[in-house]
């Protein structure tokens, strides 16, 4: 079963947070988009090419009005000790969340049972609440932060004019779609 349109689950959690350890909760994700992003574990290979590629395009996203927050089933400390030895870790600037118990993880359905980490997966929530886009991919592939802002301004345009649709490699200011039963078969 998908969980996109469906509002996210409650969860507390603490999260290394421009050097201090702050509480992060479900609610802390309502009233503005809030991109989770989930990655297998501290200290790794690929995570930290991502989580550097999105601490790159941060700024941008908290224009769009999103907020960041990654996710791994390590703890806090961990979190805090990799922005302290990482150079492209430090320069993270949005809330690493701490998951030991697998909680948020098993939450967004994105835990892999047989080893206790998170999938590297990409789940956008609206103000509301409710995940409106989610992108997984295997072990190997990373993401790109930069499409991923193409994605958020997408699912925000969407929102805002539910008559109409985002067609592929959508831009800001490029022309939509409205579904109607004219447009069938025509494009």
């Amino acid at each position: 079963m998908s969980v996109i349109s469906t509002e996210i689950k409650p969860f507390e959690a603490k999260a290394f947070h421009n050097g201090e350890f702050v509480d992060v909760s479900s609610e802390d994700l309502k009233g503005h988009w809030s991109i989770v992003f989930f990655y297998p574990a501290d200290f790794t290979f690929v995570c930290p090419t991502e989580l550097g590629d999105l601490a790159d395009h941060y700024d941008e996203l908290k224009a769009l009005g999103a907020e960041v927050y990654s996710v791994s089933t390590d703890t806090h400390f961990v979190h805090k000790a990799w922005h302290e030895t990482s150079e492209t870790i430090g320069k993270i600037r949005y809330p690493m969340i701490g998951d030991p118990t697998g909680t948020i993880t098993n939450n967004f359905e994105n835990m892999r049972p047989a080893e206790g980490v998170a999938d590297r997966g990409t789940f956008v929530v609206d103000p509301d609440g409710i995940i409106q886009l989610v992108e997984i991919t295997p072990e190997g592939v990373g993401r790109n932060a930069a499409e991923l802002v193409r994605k958020v301004k997408a699912a925000a345009y969407v929102r805002e004019h539910p008559n109409e649709v985002c067609p592929a490699k959508w831009e800001e200011g490029e022309t939509t779609l409205a579904p109607s039963l004219d447009l069938v078969g025509k494009i």
